[in-house]
């Protein structure tokens, strides 16, 4: 008796985790249990015992039961609650005010739990990172004695309203023949941050840092903002078009002679600097090429507001493939245009750099 008695307690207990589990039934009338992990009205993540996480194509779900209400971000910004029901490309959400509410899939942000919504609006700075790390590296002996190292940090934490964007650059080179043994030395870094106005419109905030050896830049700074545009926005492309004022302050190792006004002189420098407002204009875009490669492209131009005819433009053109889930192959081309470089630096520095990607997300 005991144990007909425990193999009936089992069996609830059982039952009871399947009706508390959320279930989606597909087109071709399988159901699946589990629970919702996360879906961008593209795809559907349903976490589920004894299979792991499972992606499912959005169009072949027919219906979506949760032991939570559900909650539909749409892109618009305005937010829906109840169960779903899909056909025909789009999702009907049983709201209790609304009634049933139908909305397009291309119009949905994201679909979760009211823990999964706060979660995707304010993730911490914890958590909610994605990105990578570029490694190229070189190394010549022999007649030449030289080696490269390319590196390359990329992190974004995204939230359904707002973006911020760290990067940081750094190509070194070194001939041990010649003198002096650096004859490169390349770093940049910045961060920018992202609030959208409206599904197309944002503004913009950002530094930009760069030190350049090779045309005697010891310093440049530059701190602006401005507005952004969507022109492109879709699973494979986004472009955006960027417009603003910047403040730039740069520092150039040399300059003309400037002897300080002490008695007598102790020392004699050498040095420029310039400080001036200048415009930001801009246009960024990703493109995903297949299933494992993508495609990024930035253009600046920077005219100066204070000389006319003096300007700063910066072109990169990067791909990265994937090799595995968190490995990768990158290449990466990079063009620094500055007007009026100090005497004897050249105007354009060409940079071209290749090897392994390594992605995170946390």
């Amino acid at each position: 008796m005991r144990t007909k008695k425990h193999c009936a307690l089992v069996v609830v207990l059982g039952l009871a985790q399947v009706v508390l589990a959320d279930q989606i039934t597909l087109k071709n009338g399988d159901h699946l249990s589990g629970k919702i992990v996360k879906s961008d009205g593209k795809t559907l993540v349903l976490h589920t015992e004894f299979a792991g996480d499972v992606t499912v194509d959005f169009k072949a779900i027919t219906q979506i039961l949760a032991d939570e209400e559900l909650r539909v971000s749409r892109t618009d910004k305005k937010t829906l609650v109840g169960p779903i029901t899909t056909s025909d490309g789009k999702i009907e959400v049983a709201t209790k005010g609304e009634g049933t509410v139908e909305v397009p899939l291309g119009n949905v942000a994201m679909i979760g739990t009211q823990a999964d919504y706060e979660k995707s609006v304010h993730p911490g700075w914890r958590h909610g990172w994605n990105g990578g790390v570029n490694v190229g590296f070189s190394l010549a002996r022999g007649n030449s004695e030289s080696s490269n190292l390319a590196l390359a940090i990329n992190a974004v934490h995204p939230t359904l309203n707002d973006k911020t964007t760290i990067y940081l650059n750094s190509i070194n080179t070194k001939n041990d023949l010649a003198s002096p043994s650096t004859v490169a030395n390349l770093v940049t870094g910045g961060l920018r941050y992202d609030h959208n106005l409206n599904p197309r419109l944002f503004g913009f905030v950002g530094a930009d840092f760069m030190s350049n050896a090779l045309q005697n830049l010891d310093l440049r700074g530059v701190y602006g903002g401005g507005l952004g545009l969507h022109a492109i926005k879709s699973d494979s492309t986004v472009l955006d078009l960027l417009a603003g004022l910047n403040y730039t302050h740069e520092t150039y190792s040399n300059g003309p002679e400037v002897t300080p006004v002490t008695v007598p002189p102790t020392f004699i420098s050498y040095g420029v600097t310039h400080r001036f407002l200048a415009l930001t204009l801009g246009e960024e875009l990703l493109h995903k090429v297949g299933k494992n490669t993508v495609v990024t492209e930035k253009l600046y131009f920077f005219p100066d507001l204070s000389n006319t005819g003096e300007y700063r433009a910066t072109f990169d053109l990067g791909t990265v493939t994937k090799i595995s889930k968190w490995l990768g192959w990158q290449n990466q081309f990079t063009d620094i245009y500055v007007s009026n470089p100090p005497l004897g630096a050249k105007k354009n520095d060409l940079i071209l750099t290749t090897g392994l990607n390594f992605s995170f997300t946390h």
